[in-house]
């Protein structure tokens, strides 16, 4: 789940790599009250409440009730606040134990839907995963997790990397994708259900669109009796399936 950064000048500007100062404040005369801890929880509070847009450090030090320069105590940059909050996302991840004595299948399946119940959580997280080097204590907990339940698969070394990205490009693009649905669905102020059924006749309607509604219900396939949530939790387990069965065959031919 680390991301690579795409330039150098950006690796340079992490606030994890060595060399950049790892402080709880810079010194005398820092804001009493205030830490990164602090700082991180409110950053992450109100990325979720107003989203990549609505963030500023001047919102953030409203938030905190303190001015902006006193966040700059702790902080250098708004990427480093964005850095410091995606890693304390990544924190929420549930990890499977290696002492439970579950077979790879299960500890992957559980780290794929707490993948993907993270991104839909945090929609902010996957623009972010991509933008930033991703190399936080809690991100590089999760990889070395990932790293080694695939290791138990029985892949040859050569495959292990390629199924890390089968299954969790998949996650990533499926939360990102159900995150952005859901957040339409409530910017429209109607139930998930109501939205399902309404977005067909809604692009009937329209010229441009009136063509492409058959089939439509096909992109929540909701069944009698069953929730979008409910539809959306049937499809991930099945695509989930899937992949799991393919590296089975894949560690079976050797």
């Amino acid at each position: 789940m680390v991301k690579a950064a795409g330039a150098e000048g950006a690796a340079r500007r992490s606030v994890w790599l060595a060399g950049k100062e790892r402080r709880s404040g810079r010194g005398g005369g820092q804001p009493s009250g205030l830490d990164r801890a602090r700082i991180t929880g409110a950053t992450v509070r109100l990325l979720d409440a107003e989203g990549l847009t609505g963030f500023s450090m001047r919102r953030l030090a409203a938030e905190l009730n303190v001015t902006a320069m006193s966040v700059y105590w702790y902080v250098d940059t708004k990427d480093d606040l964005l850095e410091l909050a995606l890693d304390a996302a990544f924190g929420e991840l549930p990890l499977p134990r290696p002492d439970t004595g579950e077979d790879w299948r299960g500890e992957l399946r559980a780290l794929a839907v707490g993948y993907r119940a993270l991104l839909v959580r945090h929609p902010w997280l996957s623009p972010l995963a991509g933008r930033y080097l991703n190399i936080g204590p809690n991100a590089l907990a999760c990889s070395r997790e990932v790293r080694r339940v695939i290791g138990r698969t029985g892949l040859p070394p050569h495959g292990v990397t390629g199924a890390i990205s089968a299954v969790f490009q998949f996650v990533y693009g499926y939360g990102t994708i159900e995150g952005h649905l859901l957040g339409r669905i409530a910017d429209s102020g109607l139930s998930p259900e109501e939205y399902h059924r309404q977005l067909p006749d809604s692009m009937s309607r329209a010229p441009e669109t009136a063509g492409a509604t058959e089939g439509a219900h096909d992109v929540v396939a909701v069944r009698d009796g069953e929730t979008v949530a409910e539809s959306l939790d049937r499809d991930f387990a099945f695509a989930l399936d899937l992949l799991v069965a393919g590296i089975d065959a894949m560690a079976a031919r050797g």
